[in-house]
């Protein structure tokens, strides 16, 4: 993104330049919920290195397995076939394909949903810039409103026995845009309903990044498949997973070759994963994000009214996923510039230019808090000065 400055090195909540800066973390999208380089991920990942980095796909690896069994502890229901892959897009890929196998071949996203940039990822991501450049994408797919519970039942409807629905707890990407209370139910019980499948994307919003293992948690949903990742890698070697039901997961399991990759599931990646998840759960980070999270952004909505209210249209978000939408879309750049000039890293969302995203990790310490509010009180009164 900003290729002046070159980042060397990385610990906790921070990132050190190659001129020595250094900058507080709440960017990363999504993925540093440990922080930086996590001392007991690293460790894992160090004695696998030691052990036996990659697997031949031959024989059982069994630290895939022990990280899919504590992965599948911790997820919603009866989610408890892991499939392990490289990044949220070979996720959402895996995702549809399954969907697919199961004759689901009419695609439901919401306006603003981000799922990858893959090319069947791309075709259920929102945004037209990046679709244009590739398309034709896959056929029969289309976007309605997001938390419009009635749009979703009449799209559902019009597919009545072949949709699939891909759709976010709370969009990142799109903006940290919160559905209505009910939504999230609503939509699993319409796919029900309408015979369709339902694929919760959970890549940014799962493990712990909303005060919650899952954003399914909050309305009990169990989906056919929900994806995971960013957070799984435990800062530290890029994981993500599929998971589903087992009815759901039955054509993959019949013929396990039917969607494969190399590195997927390597023993380097499911040592980070286990280690993520187990460190997740003993740390209580999840509580830990809910608490800071709460009071993040009661702190953040103080500092906006006192210092520069004109220059915000909203505050929102849950748990340690929180965006500022500007007013005027012009000064979010303005306002990375200031923040990343007083060494704060935040993040702007590629589906909604309006609206910077703060995805600070959950072991930050109380200076660290006041220090990212003081510098959020400052770049709001140096874009205020000169508007």
């Amino acid at each position: 993104m900003l290729g002046a400055v070159v980042e060397t090195s990385s610990e906790g909540a921070w990132i050190t330049a190659a001129d020595g800066k250094r900058y507080l973390d709440f960017g990363g999208y999504g993925v540093f919920i440990l922080g930086h380089r996590h001392p007991r991920v690293v460790r894992a990942v160090k004695a696998q290195i030691d052990a036996h980095p990659l697997a031949t796909r031959v024989f059982l690896e069994p630290v895939a397995a022990a990280a899919a069994e504590a992965l599948a502890s911790v997820a919603p229901g009866d989610l408890d076939l892991v499939h392990f892959v490289n990044s949220g897009a070979e996720a959402t890929e895996a995702g549809l394909k399954l969907a697919r196998a199961h004759g689901k071949t009419a695609l439901i996203t919401t306006e603003r949903g981000f799922h990858g940039k893959t090319l069947g990822a791309l075709s259920v991501t929102a945004n037209r810039a990046y679709q244009q450049p590739f398309e034709p994408l896959l056929p029969d797919t289309c976007q309605v409103p997001y938390g419009d519970l009635p749009a979703m039942r009449a799209a559902l409807a019009a597919r009545a026995g072949r949709g699939c629905v891909i759709v976010e707890p709370v969009q990142g990407e799109g903006g940290v845009r919160v559905p209505p209370p009910g939504y999230l139910w609503g939509v699993a019980t319409a796919c029900a309903e309408f015979g369709a499948f339902l694929v919760v994307d959970e890549i940014q919003s799962g493990l712990g990044r909303l005060g919650m293992w899952w954003g399914c948690d909050l309305e009990a949903v169990v989906p056919d498949v929900l994806l995971v990742g960013k957070g799984l890698s435990g800062g530290v070697v890029p994981a993500a997973a599929m998971m589903a039901r087992p009815a759901a997961y039955l054509p993959f399991g019949r013929d396990p070759i039917l969607h494969s990759s190399t590195f997927g599931a390597s023993p380097i990646a499911c040592a980070a994963a286990l280690a993520a998840v187990e460190t997740i759960r003993d740390e209580g980070i999840v509580d830990r994000a809910a608490r800071l999270g709460e009071r993040l952004l009661d702190d953040i909505r103080a500092v906006v009214a006192k210092r520069a209210p004109q220059l915000v249209a909203d505050i929102r978000g849950r748990g340690l996923l929180i965006g500022i939408e500007a007013a005027d879309q012009r000064h979010v750049g303005e306002l990375l510039l200031e923040f990343m000039d007083r060494g704060v890293l935040v993040n702007h969302s590629l589906n909604n230019s309006g609206v910077i995203r703060f995805t600070p990790p959950a072991i930050l310490c109380e200076d660290e808090v006041r220090l990212f509010l003081r510098v959020l009180d400052e770049s709001l009164t140096a874009v205020a000065e000169r508007t």
